[in-house]
């Protein structure tokens, strides 16, 4: 029952044209920035470690492949939360929006399996967009630029990352940023469950996310004890994964926070949604 459910949820995911807008936008901007980096990369990256070269013998191919890949990462996975909450955001309040929600709630299943469909449904949705963003990076990246070292430049320190040593980073990077970006499909699909509206859930989504931002990122002493727990600061954790030696502690506590924020806006959703009335 639970397959066929997960079926039914799939198939309305990507029979909506926004689905694909998603995979289009990552395709358009990975073509951009590898066509940029191509075009004018080595010159701007030169001017950039000329004040290094002063000092340090530098050689090699800065620009390749994985370097490439880390600046489209960087670029893109911020702005992915509007991507996956323009589908998750409405999985639910979609229903009440077209009148389904009492067929769907009358089914011979219990709405708490309902709620578990619609949620696989959207990390999968979330996976596919992370899974295409690292492949079409690191595919089209490694074969216009090649492998090399990664030098990355970090607020305190540049590591200078092997290439032998890129691929696995990269792949755990995924796996964190997907962690992050579930944070945001499930606390859009909680705010869909109270909502009647299919539009809502999306907006307040990314207006949460901006304003929790935005605390996140200014020094001011009244948000300093609230920012370890606003899930936007465990967001970027990613990045961690290029720092030598790892900050693995940082990394953990990040990934169980998110795991914690995740858990928190399920159990909320399912007793939301195995409480609501469906008749008003």
């Amino acid at each position: 029952m639970m397959y066929g459910l997960l079926r039914i949820e799939l198939y309305k995911i990507f029979t909506r044209p926004r689905s694909y807008i998603g995979f289009a936008a990552i395709v358009l901007l990975v073509f951009v920035i590898e066509l940029a980096m191509y075009s004018s990369g080595k010159s701007y990256f030169g001017f950039i470690t000329a004040q290094i070269e002063s000092s340090f013998l530098i050689q090699g191919n800065i620009l390749n492949g994985y370097l490439v890949t880390y600046i489209i990462l960087q670029t893109l996975i911020v702005q992915m939360p509007l991507l996956v909450a323009l589908v998750t955001g409405d999985l639910i309040s979609s229903e009440a929006s077209a009148g389904t929600i009492r067929l769907l709630a009358t089914k011979p299943v219990s709405r708490a399996s309902i709620v578990t469909a619609k949620a696989v449904a959207g990390s999968f949705y979330t996976l596919l967009l992370i899974l295409s963003l690292e492949a079409g990076a690191l595919g089209f990246g490694l074969l216009i630029f090649k492998p090399g070292d990664l030098m990355v430049m970090n607020s305190d320190h540049i590591a200078i990352l092997p290439s032998s040593d890129c691929l696995w980073r990269f792949i755990a990077a995924g796996s964190v940023a997907f962690i992050s970006l579930s944070v945001v499909s499930t606390f859009s699909l909680m705010l869909s469950s109270f909502s009647n509206n299919s539009i809502v859930p999306i907006v307040a989504t990314m207006s949460v996310i901006i304003v929790f931002t935005i605390v996140g990122t200014m020094d001011v002493p009244l948000f300093q004890p609230i920012k370890p727990f606003l899930f936007t600061t465990h967001m970027i954790v990613w990045r961690n994964l290029f720092r030598d030696p790892l900050p693995l502690s940082t990394i953990y506590t990040s990934i169980l926070i998110m795991l914690l924020h995740i858990t928190g806006f399920l159990g909320i959703t399912y007793y939301n949604f195995t409480r609501k009335d469906i008749l008003s």
